[in-house]
């Protein structure tokens, strides 16, 4: 009989902290109603009390487990094995990004290479043109040069004509 009477004040009160958590209660006077519920559903007028028990665990010794310290070893080995294998992949990752940008600035140099090339062979086309030659030398008073007067330096005759020889390359001793 008893019980049902709490249960039914026990209902009663949560149908009242319904009630006021509805009109916008705060949370503090909620929290005291519900201590004050449960403090008049105790049976009896004594308090609840509890005891402090220390307990000294200073002179326990622990016991010795070979099977759970060689399952930590094999763990531990285990753990250690994958975390090297994923540093070399991540390592090689890094190593593989690092020589694709190389190759890209390899390639970039190659065709600023190949662009200088190109405009110094435009320069060398330019400055050899024989109609450039001419009109630099004109300007400069300079005229073709009259027969016999070009002398080679091995002595021969610009106007004779010469006979075409096969020579043997020389062979350098070693």
């Amino acid at each position: 009989m008893a019980t049902s009477a709490m249960a039914g004040h026990e209902i009663e009160m949560m149908g009242a902290a319904a009630k006021s958590q509805r009109r916008g209660e705060s949370l503090a006077e909620r929290n005291r109603a519900l201590f004050e519920a449960q403090r008049k559903a105790r049976r009896g007028p004594t308090p609840e009390v509890f005891f402090a028990k220390h307990i000294d665990n200073t002179r326990l010794v622990k016991a010795d487990d070979p099977e759970r310290r060689r399952e930590m070893r094999q763990f531990s080995a285990v753990m250690s094995m994958l975390f090297v294998l994923v540093m070399v992949y991540v390592w090689q990752h890094f190593l593989a990004i690092e020589i694709g940008y190389r190759v890209e600035a390899q390639k970039q140099q190659v065709e600023q290479l190949r662009e200088e090339n190109r405009q110094l062979r435009l320069s060398e086309a330019q400055l050899t043109d024989p109609e450039r030659i001419d009109k630099i030398a004109k300007q400069l008073g300079l005229d073709a040069p009259q027969p016999g007067q070009v002398v080679r330096p091995d002595g021969s005759e610009s106007n004779a004509p010469v006979w075409a020889q096969a020579k043997a390359p020389a062979l350098g001793s070693r």
